[in-house]
C-alpha cells in the first residue's frame, strides 16, 4: 500500500495521552494553514456526542485551524458533562497554539456512556502539538483507530490548470456502521482552493456514493463525523462547474469510495466483501431500500460467511423490502454471473454447484434486478462471522 501523500498547509501530530490504555497512538491533531475552508457532515443519531454539537457549534462561528481526534472514548451519553469536556479540550488546544476556542473542532470515538478522562487528553495535547509535521498521516490513520485490524488512507493527485492537486484523507471504522452521512470519523484534504458552498457540495455528493453506500451491522454511531480541509496552498482554484469542478469533485469521490471500501473491507470479523447492486428500480430510494433490507438481514449475512448458496434468503429480503406492486415475474437475481432467479423463482439453469462456486469467493456481487424502472443504487457490505459476536460480546471487557 502506497503511503499517504502530504497536502500543502496540513500538519499533523499524534500522542499517547493513555485516555483508555497505556501507550497507545490515541490523541490527534491536524492543523489547517490559516485561510482554510472546511466541510463537514455528521450523524443525525438523536444521541449524537458532545463533541458532534460542539463541532457544529463552532462551525456556525468561523473557518476551523485545528482538528482534534481522541480514541478510547466517544464522550456520547455524557450530557452536560460530556459538552463541558468537549469544551474544556477545544480551550485547551486553543491556550496553547494561540487561536480561538471556536476555531478547534473536536472528535471522539470509543465506549458510549462514559466519562472523557479530559484531564489526561489535555495533558497529552502539547506532545500532540510539538509532533505536527506534514507527513503525519501514516501516524494519524493509526492513531485513531479502535477495533479496527488496519490503518486506512486513501490519496490522488492530478493536475488542475497546470498545478498538481493533492487529494488524501484518512479514516477509522469496523463495526457499528450504518452511517446516515459519513462513517464513524474521516478527514479528508486537499490542497486546492475551493469556495466553502462549493466545498460541501463536493462533499455531499461524495458522501453519497461511498459513506453513505456501507454497512456492516446496520446500526449508526453517536460520533459519525467527516470533515474535509481545502487550504488552498497549490494555487489551483476549483470552479463551481465545468470540467475542472467535475475533476475535482470526482477526484474527491474516489478518495472517499476507498476509504468507504477499505471499512468494509476491515469489518468487524469480516471474512467476505459483498456488494450489493440493485437496478431496474423506480427511483434510487426504492433500490437502496431493497439493498439495505438484503445487507442487513442476519440471515442473508450468516449464509455468506458459511459460503452456503441459500438463495432463498436473498430472495424473501428481495420480497420484504416493502415495494408496492412487485411484480415477480419481472425480478432477476445473480450471484457474480450465476442467475439464481429469474421470472421470480428458481433459475432453471442454476446448479448448487455454480452457487457453491461463488460463494467461496471472497468477493462477491448480489444483482438485483426489479425490472420495474430506470434507477439504480450499490451498496457495500459484509457477512456476518463468529468473531464479530466475539468482538462485540467482549468490547468492553
Amino acid at each position: 500500500m502506497q503511503p499517504p501523500l502530504n497536502v500543502a498547509g496540513i500538519r499533523i501530530g499524534v500522542a499517547r495521552a493513555g485516555i483508555k490504555y497505556p501507550d497507545r497512538r490515541d490523541l490527534v491533531v491536524i492543523e489547517a494553514v490559516a485561510g482554510s475552508q472546511v466541510a463537514a457532515v455528521f450523524t443525525q443519531n438523536a444521541f449524537c456526542a458532545a463533541p458532534v454539537t460542539v463541532a457544529k457549534r463552532h462551525l456556525a462561528v468561523v473557518a476551523p485551524r485545528y482538528l482534534v481526534i481522541n480514541t478510547g472514548n466517544a464522550n456520547a451519553g455524557t450530557g452536560a458533562q460530556g459538552l463541558t469536556d468537549a469544551e474544556a479540550t477545544c480551550r485547551a488546544l486553543a491556550g496553547l497554539a494561540g487561536c480561538r476556542p471556536e476555531e478547534v473542532l473536536p472528535y471522539s470515538t470509543g465506549v458510549i456512556g462514559e466519562p472523557l478522562p479530559v484531564e489526561r487528553l489535555v495533558v497529552g495535547l502539547p506532545a500532540a502539538l510539538a509532533a505536527l509535521q506534514p507527513d503525519g498521516w501514516t501516524e494519524a490513520a493509526h492513531g485513531i483507530m479502535t477495533t479496527d485490524t488496519r490503518p486506512k488512507w486513501a490519496s490522488r493527485r492530478f493536475t488542475l490548470k497546470g498545478r498538481d492537486v493533492t487529494v488524501t484523507g484518512i479514516a477509522k471504522g469496523a463495526g457499528m456502521i450504518c452511517p446516515n452521512m459519513a462513517t464513524m470519523l474521516a478527514f479528508v484534504a486537499t490542497d486546492a482552493l475551493v469556495d466553502p458552498a462549493t466545498l460541501q457540495h463536493v462533499l455531499h455528493e461524495a458522501v453519497a456514493e461511498s459513506f453513505n453506500a456501507i454497512t456492516v451491522d446496520g446500526d449508526t454511531s453517536t460520533n459519525d463525523a467527516l470533515t474535509l480541509l481545502a487550504t488552498g496552498q497549490s494555487g489551483a482554484t476549483v470552479p463551481t462547474q465545468g470540467e475542472d469542478y467535475a475533476r475535482f469533485a470526482e477526484t474527491v469521490r474516489e478518495v472517499c469510495i476507498d476509504l468507504a471500501q477499505a471499512i468494509i473491507r476491515d469489518g468487524e470479523g469480516a471474512t467476505k466483501f459483498i456488494t450489493v447492486q440493485v437496478n431496474g428500480g423506480q427511483d434510487i430510494a426504492e433500490c437502496r431500500q431493497v439493498a439495505y433490507t438484503i445487507a442487513h438481514s442476519p440471515l442473508v449475512k450468516t449464509a455468506f460467511f458459511a459460503s452456503d448458496p441459500n438463495w432463498g434468503r436473498i430472495l424473501a429480503a428481495v420480497g420484504r423490502a416493502g415495494l408496492t406492486d412487485l411484480d415477480l415475474e419481472r425480478v432477476a437475481i445473480h450471484l457474480d454471473d450465476v442467475c439464481i432467479v429469474r421470472a421470480g423463482c428458481r433459475a432453471p439453469d442454476y446448479t448448487e454447484a455454480q452457487g457453491q462456486a461463488v460463494m467461496a469467493r471472497p468477493d462477491i456481487t448480489i444483482r438485483v434486478e426489479l425490472g420495474r424502472g430506470a434507477a439504480a443504487a450499490r451498496i457495500w457490505t459484509t457477512d456476518f462471522s463468529f468473531d464479530y459476536v466475539r468482538i462485540n460480546a467482549e468490547y468492553r471487557t
